[in-house]
């Protein structure tokens, strides 16, 4: 069995980069997302829903989208960026793994753990 070859500084440096963009690119979206919802807004004066209700649940918010519902665009844009961390500490436990660094996949595995109970402890209330 051949012994697996070490991560080089290259490719550590590709996954930094990767990180970096995923960030980028997640805030980018989410500003985008929440800036159509805000146009729709001024646009039509009406927030899609009756008083004061904001979509909260996820199914909501796509269903809301789906039907051009002002504040569940920007819901939406609110999600993506919440989740934007998410997938840098998802792509943080691979490249950990990938430089065989078992303690930080174990530590970056348990606050993806804890982002994701309070993810879910949020949506439910």
């Amino acid at each position: 069995m051949a012994a697996k070859e070490p991560t080089t500084a290259k490719e550590m440096a590709q996954v930094q980069t990767i990180i970096g963009r995923i960030l980028q690119v997640g805030v980018i979206f989410s500003a985008i997302v929440m800036l159509i919802g805000l146009v729709l807004f001024l646009v039509s004066g009406r927030s899609g829903y009756s008083g004061s209700y904001v979509p909260r649940r996820m199914g909501l918010i796509l269903q809301g989208t789906w039907q051009l519902k002002p504040y569940a665009i920007m819901m939406l844009g609110v999600y993506c960026l919440i989740l934007t961390p998410v997938l840098r500490v998802i792509v943080s436990i691979y490249a950990f793994y990938k430089e065989h660094d078992r303690l930080y996949v174990a530590i970056t595995t348990l606050v993806l753990a804890i982002l994701l109970v309070a993810l879910a402890i949020g949506v439910t209330g």
